[in-house]
């Protein structure tokens, strides 16, 4: 089965400078999902930016809402998923200072709930 690129994802630092490595975080990061919409971190666009500095890994991630219950966990997961993937101890920077929008889901979901 072949993955939907989301090409509304913003640029990642390792796209440019550990290309090596994105198709190994986006299979991790695929495996995390939502689990009261159903939908994965990447196919929702939670995921904003990755990069690896100084050794150290940094994933910069939203939630579709700041009070979501299961928050914690997707946050840890995806923390958990990025050292597996970078192969570096990693943090979560989590945006609270940005709203969700349902234009960072992968092209074509929005219009599966009617938004589009």
């Amino acid at each position: 089965m072949t993955e939907m690129m989301n090409v509304n994802r913003p640029e990642w630092g390792i796209d440019t400078t550990h290309p090596d490595l994105v198709e190994l975080v986006n299979e991790k990061f695929r495996e995390i999902v939502d689990p009261e919409i159903g939908l994965n971190i990447l196919q929702l666009g939670l995921v904003r930016d990755v990069r690896i500095e100084d050794g150290t890994g940094l994933v910069k991630m939203m939630l579709t809402t700041p009070f979501c219950p299961y928050g914690p966990a997707m946050l840890e997961a995806t923390r958990q998923k990025a050292e597996e993937a970078l192969g570096v101890p990693t943090r979560i920077d989590f945006v609270a200072n940005e709203m969700w929008d349902f234009s960072y889901m992968e092209e074509g979901l929005a219009g599966d709930w009617g938004i589009y």
